[in-house]
């Protein structure tokens, strides 16, 4: 293994002043509640209207809109919701007698409100809207709550239109830290949250990470990361291309490129500045790439493999031959785009899967947003009487093995209940002087 080009600084977890300002944020929030908001409204977004967006105000921000920019968005909405609608309907609700008097079961029921934030800084995001507004309701949530921050007077009115038309049940104009604690805390919504999703800056992913525990979350999320797997049959100025688009989400969103070729290596690492120095934000992209970019050259695609599942990138694609092999031996990523034709913008935008996906290697654990998030799983059980002459005794043999008395004493009595005649191999707890 080659390192043809090596990052200069290594992605971290949000460091401590980040943390440290969170949490003042959260305290005061905790402590002062709507006025807490309002002022850090005011300082972060100039912002001093309502937080709840009006049906009238909404009206005049979708109209704004061209019909060109409703119908792309509407496809874009299409495309998610068929892939979203196809998870939920992986998902089964199931009853089974496992023995004869013992029925288990699973049912498969939505959270009652979800919390969906859509960053609105650098760019306005409308696809992040319908990732995961759309998600939520096809998973069967009842009540979203969708919150960007205000760009001027508003908030963006293409972000308006994908919030709205992915069905959420109410708006906010509100971003930053105070958006994530008033969508956990129900404050002025009335509703609390169940779960918080959405990607948003270290701020943003910094608050999720404290209040997660009081709220459910998608994803530890940190800066955008992309990875390409190439061989010698890629094109050198298309992996070029498609590393310097996702460098431009920010300084610190690393791109690497893990590779069997040595040519193709030095050609990219040769292309991408001259295709950096084209783009509009070309500051930006030269940054990421010189702080956080890498190059590597790998002896075999079996070592390739290695590498990317250490590398549990959040974006992976493969543009090499026998594309197979590659899907059926890659296992840590968020989402995989397989081919020249399948680059991240789609999946970002358009193509249906996803793009709120695990970063700093939580794809090894982890996959991205899906309206398995959205949805709990409960078990239930029912026993008849007959079957307690089995489960109850085992039940209290291996409460006593534990030293959990109380636990074999609940078991016993419904042995002595069920079955006052029977003599048991085991000491059963006597309750007739009671």
């Amino acid at each position: 293994m080659l390192a043809v080009k090596t990052a200069e600084l290594s992605p971290e977890e949000s460091d401590r002043q980040v943390r440290d300002t969170v949490e003042v944020m959260l305290a005061d929030i905790d402590a002062n509640g709507e006025s807490a908001i309002r002022k850090l409204a005011k300082q972060f977004d100039g912002w001093e209207g309502d937080f709840i967006l009006s049906e009238e105000k909404k009206a005049r921000l979708i109209g704004s809109l061209s019909q060109d920019v409703k119908a792309d968005i509407r496809f874009a909405w299409e495309q998610v919701t068929r892939f979203a609608r196809a998870q939920r309907d992986s998902m089964q609700s199931f009853e089974v007698e496992t023995q004869p008097g013992v029925i288990l079961g699973q049912r498969i029921l939505p959270v009652q409100c979800a919390g969906c934030y859509v960053p609105g800084g650098r760019y306005a995001h409308a696809a992040s809207a319908i990732m995961s507004v759309a998600t939520a309701k096809i998973a069967g949530v009842p009540f979203v709550v969708a919150a960007s921050p205000p760009r001027g007077g508003a908030i963006d009115a293409a972000v308006c239109y994908a919030m709205d038309l992915a069905g959420a049940d109410m708006i906010l104009e509100m971003g930053g830290v105070h958006a994530i604690a008033t969508m956990a805390k129900g404050i002025f919504t009335g509703r609390e949250a169940d779960i918080i999703v959405g990607p948003g800056n270290a701020y943003v992913a910094e608050a999720k990470r404290v209040l997660f525990g009081q709220v459910g979350i998608d994803v530890f999320a940190g800066p955008t990361e992309s990875a390409i797997i190439a061989d010698h049959s890629a094109d050198p100025m298309t992996i070029a291309v498609d590393l310097t688009s996702q460098a431009e989400h920010g300084v610190n969103s690393p791109v690497w490129l893990f590779t069997t070729s040595h040519t193709l290596a030095d050609k990219v690492n040769e292309l991408f500045p001259k295709v950096a120095a084209d783009m509009p934000n070309t500051d930006v992209v030269n940054q990421a790439w010189r702080d956080y970019g890498e190059i590597i050259v790998c002896d075999s695609r079996e070592e390739v493999v290695e590498v990317s599942d250490k590398y549990a990138s959040e974006h992976l694609q493969v543009i090499a031959e026998d594309l197979e092999w590659w899907k059926q031996n890659l296992n840590n990523y968020g989402s995989l785009f397989l081919g020249e034709g399948s680059t991240v913008t789609h999946g970002d935008k358009c193509s249906g899967t996803n793009h709120i996906l695990p970063t700093k290697r939580a794809g090894r654990y982890s996959g991205g947003l899906n309206v398995q998030k959205f949805m709990k799983v409960l078990t239930y059980q029912q026993l008849d009487e007959s079957a307690n002459e089995v489960f109850s005794a085992v039940g209290s043999r291996i409460s006593r093995i534990e030293g959990m008395e109380g636990h074999a004493r609940a078991c016993d009595w419904r042995l002595r209940k069920y079955f006052p005649e029977q003599e048991w191999d085991f000491e059963v707890y006597d309750q007739k002087h009671y």
